[in-house]
């Protein structure tokens, strides 16, 4: 059997500085793709706007562009999604080396090697993968961004519902009003209400893994 290496214990000058480096390029790398996640928030804020433009230019005008701007909504929350899984890799990395390089020598004057933080940052490097699911993934930005956009498309549409053309006297009136063609209302709505309970559970998922994870890792543990 090999014997085990020995475990190091200290950094060159040289490596230090290249360590830095890294650690610089880590943060670029997250800034670019945080950007990007800004620029689809943006798309979707944007196209809200528009249908909510069209949608109350006239008592008379149609709630159908709120609901088709769901899909364009959908769209975007995925696409961020999918970028911010990107960018959790790169502030993950950020993040390890603030914790286990830069605070300890900051605050003891020692890199702590001895704890073994090296290795992990390396295999992310040897074998570089996801560190949260797509699902976490949509559920952290349903919650600190589109919660608030698929809000204001909710209570637009059902107030739009309500006050267009004419305040509703009853529910039947309502469910009338969201007729689409040959599709009634009350499966219009029926679809709306999963459509909102589908995200709020996309979100609630990956707040409880989020807390969960936060319990039970270790205190200074920041990966994903």
């Amino acid at each position: 059997m090999d014997a085990q290496q020995p475990e190091r214990k200290t950094l060159s000058a040289t490596e230090v500085g290249a360590l830095a480096h890294l650690y610089r390029g880590e943060v670029y790398r997250s800034t670019v793709w945080r950007t990007r996640l800004d620029t689809t928030t943006n798309w979707a804020v944007v196209t809200l706007g528009i249908a909510l433009s069209i949608a109350f230019s006239s008592p008379d005008a149609s709630p159908v562009p709120l609901i088709l701007v769901g899909v364009l909504i959908v769209f975007f929350l995925m696409l961020e999604a999918r970028r911010y899984r990107y960018f959790n890799v790169w502030r993950a990395r950020a993040r390890w080396m603030e914790t286990h390089f830069f605070a300890p020598m900051l605050h003891d004057g020692d890199v702590h090697l001895e704890e073994g933080w090296q290795q992990t940052l390396a295999e992310d490097y040897w074998r570089p993968r996801y560190h949260v699911s797509l699902i976490v993934a949509t559920g952290r930005r349903v919650r600190r961004n589109y919660f608030w956009i698929l809000l204001i498309q909710t209570l637009a549409y059902a107030g739009k519902l309500m006050v267009h053309p004419t305040p509703i006297e009853n529910l039947d009136q309502l469910f009338l009003r969201a007729d689409i063609g040959p599709v009634p209302g009350e499966l219009v709505v029926a679809c709306g209400v999963l459509y909102c309970i589908t995200w709020a559970g996309f979100s609630l998922w990956s707040w409880l893994g989020d807390r969960r994870k936060a319990g039970h890792g270790p205190r200074f543990s920041s990966m994903g």
